[in-house]
């Protein structure tokens, strides 16, 4: 027996707020219940789901489901986030969605994937975290 669904995922953020704006009012994500940690944050939920957790940066304990801070290498970097490289979601009106990312002047990209069936476009939040929505016809 394996896994059975991706819970969520977690993104520490140096800029909490704006973070939070970006999944909520431009991705259409909505704040929900989340415990009363002892760090700042947010879940964003996804139906009924808290898909996205953000976590305040300054507070390094919460990242970790810990209450200590990260690894740290010998040159003072943090060990252990390993090599994330996007979180992706499901979009339904492709053009609708390239215009509010145009319109709220972030960069992006679109790709249509060989074959013409999947629309994509890859926006960066606020924290340089890739976002990928992809869009099937």
């Amino acid at each position: 027996m394996g896994v059975q669904a991706l819970e969520h995922v977690t993104v520490r953020c140096s800029q909490l707020g704006r973070t939070r704006d970006f999944y909520v009012d431009l991705l259409g994500l909505t704040e929900g219940p989340r415990p009363a940690f002892p760090f700042g944050g947010y879940w964003l939920y996804l139906g009924g789901t808290a898909v996205v957790h953000l976590v305040d940066a300054s507070d390094t304990a919460g990242a970790w489901g810990r209450e200590q801070a990260p690894p740290v290498a010998e040159d003072g970097t943090e060990i252990g986030t390993g090599a994330f490289d996007h979180m992706a979601f499901r979009g339904d009106d492709f053009e609708a969605m390239r215009a509010r990312v145009k319109e709220a002047g972030l960069t992006f990209k679109e790709r249509i994937v060989p074959g013409g069936a999947l629309k994509q476009l890859f926006v960066l939040d606020p924290e340089g975290v890739l976002v990928e929505i992809n869009f099937r016809s």
